[in-house]
């Protein structure tokens, strides 16, 4: 059997592989005036405030690469950094990429991370115009800065909400921590005993919302077109629990969640019982889901109320009053973030 073609990093050097990775790549967006290849980049907004984001991912923490393809990794990357981007109501529109990588990794394992990295650009409409490369010993590092634009009357914050507002969400929750929860099993079994094979074949959706999401680039055309703006927005990254915590105490509000507002897919549902858990649970504290979480007023409810794949989960009401879910069975708890935590 061929043995994969092994090219070692040193042979190439830094410069040398930026220009093997970049090599041929024709610039997408007619802001980016200068890309790669000069100690800057030029970029032309024509007067759009810019937003920038920088999301850092660490292996280890963040990734484990026993069951991470390199290709859906590079996506990955790219997508999260994005999701911050379209949750400002913002359009991206360029990215840099600084990677640090150690001698594990082969020329063509770095061209598996930048395939996926050049998928998502193409995918989002967003050039690769610069960053940096170095080498690691604390294993892979990735980290990406995103770019974009907006107008400025557009642009949408965390820290607007106001009471009375409508509290929506895009998507479903809930999905991605279900599948992190199943690759780390069968990872587990794997080690156990590394004659057993995996059983992942029905665990499609809940394994690409981990290993490939999507950021909601269609919600904000969706607000577009329907001339629909958001009073408060961020994306759901570390569980919709910390992240409406995050948006509450930022506009100075509290709020209610209807337990049946909270959208979640059947496969996860599934999953979810399967593991023994519970399925709103997972929901509220899972994280990665990279969904919209933003509130509207109450005026543009008819609005919204028939736009597809955005549910109406509850409503901002006075800080003294805090953060409240109220279950199917008509009680009412109080919302913890128990979600992703950084430090």
């Amino acid at each position: 059997m061929d043995q994969q073609k092994r090219t070692e990093i040193g042979t190439l050097g830094e410069f040398g592989l930026i220009e093997h990775l970049t090599k041929g790549k024709k610039l997408i967006d007619k802001s980016t005036v200068l890309g790669i290849g000069d100690d800057a980049a030029i970029l032309n907004h024509e007067g759009l405030q810019t937003v920038v984001t920088t999301d850092m991912l660490l292996e280890g923490i963040h990734f484990d690469l026993m069951y991470t393809p390199l290709k859906h990794l590079g996506y990955k990357a790219v997508v999260v950094n994005l999701s911050d981007i379209y949750a400002m109501n913002a359009k991206p529109r360029q990215i840099t990429v600084s990677i640090g990588i150690s001698n594990r990794f082969s020329v063509e394992a770095v061209e598996e991370i930048y395939e996926g990295i050049y998928a998502a650009c193409e995918f989002y409409g967003v050039d690769l115009v610069g960053g940096d490369t170095c080498s690691s010993r604390q294993g892979l590092v990735i980290s990406i800065t995103a770019l974009g634009t907006g107008i400025a009357e557009k642009i949408t914050r965390r820290s607007t909400a106001k009471v009375g507002d409508i509290v929506c969400i895009t998507g479903d929750l809930g999905a991605a921590y279900l599948g992190l929860q199943i690759l780390e099993r069968e990872k587990q079994l794997f080690l156990d005993n590394p004659d057993i094979q995996p059983e992942l074949g029905t665990h499609d959706y809940l394994l690409k919302r981990q290993l490939k999401p999507e950021a909601r680039k269609d919600m904000v055309e969706l607000f577009e077109k329907n001339q629909l703006l958001p009073t408060a927005m961020m994306d759901i990254s570390d569980g919709l629990a910390s992240d409406l915590m995050h948006l509450c105490k930022q506009s100075g509000v509290g709020a209610f969640i209807e337990e049946d507002g909270v959208p979640i897919h059947p496969d996860a549902q599934m999953a979810a019982i399967n593991f023994k858990l519970d399925p709103i649970t997972c929901a509220l504290s899972g994280g990665e889901d990279y969904e919209l979480l933003f509130t509207i007023d109450s005026g543009d409810l008819e609005k919204i109320r028939f736009l597809p794949d955005i549910y109406i989960a509850g409503e901002i009401v006075p800080r003294e009053d805090g953060l409240t879910l109220h279950t199917k069975g008509g009680n009412r708890h109080p919302i913890t973030a128990q979600g992703w935590k950084h430090f």
